[in-house]
């Protein structure tokens, strides 16, 4: 089984763990085992079609997924996956968000 490390964001929806094991031979089939354990995580990561949501970033052993072979990439057992939703926001030139 590969590794999932969860950032914060999303630990609630994966059982408040940082990380977990699921299963499969590719990223897709991996991600596929995760949000099986912890459906919460499904609309977090991907959209109605199955593909990645379009502010979400996964790297397989610290290489971004979008210069390997995106969702098809190969995976070991010995792989670790870290999925990271982009976060949006912050502070204004005043001080102040927007």
């Amino acid at each position: 089984m590969s590794t999932i490390r969860i950032p914060p964001v999303l630990r609630a929806e994966a059982g408040n763990q940082k990380q977990v094991e699921a299963s499969g031979e590719t990223v897709r089939a991996v991600l596929d085992s995760l949000v099986a354990q912890y459906p919460g995580l499904r609309d977090q990561l991907l959209d109605a079609e199955g593909a990645l949501n379009r502010f979400v970033n996964v790297y397989l052993n610290d290489q971004d997924i979008r210069y390997l072979q995106e969702l098809d990439t190969q995976v070991t057992e010995r792989d670790t996956i870290v999925v990271l939703p982009a976060m949006a926001g912050g502070a204004t030139a005043g001080g102040g968000t927007r």
